[in-house]
């Protein structure tokens, strides 16, 4: 399994899988396709939308686990 890291960019991570785009969305963060998501870490990106960074990775995490 790729393990998915708060200093990847969010194009990066959907790049990894495309099945991550509705954990990042429902957090609020839904402009994926926009500069900043191929730009910016998920924790500045985080940051930017006031979301807690272990929150996020926590469930991007569980995701990646549910699929195994």
């Amino acid at each position: 399994m790729a393990q998915i890291t708060k200093d990847m960019t969010i194009t990066q991570v959907l790049n990894l899988d495309q099945g991550t785009a509705p954990v990042f969305m429902q957090f609020g963060m839904h402009c994926l396709s926009c500069p900043s998501a191929a730009g910016e870490s998920i924790e500045d990106a985080a940051a930017v939308h006031g979301i807690d960074i272990n929150v996020l990775m926590e469930a991007l995490d569980n995701y990646m686990k549910d699929k195994q």
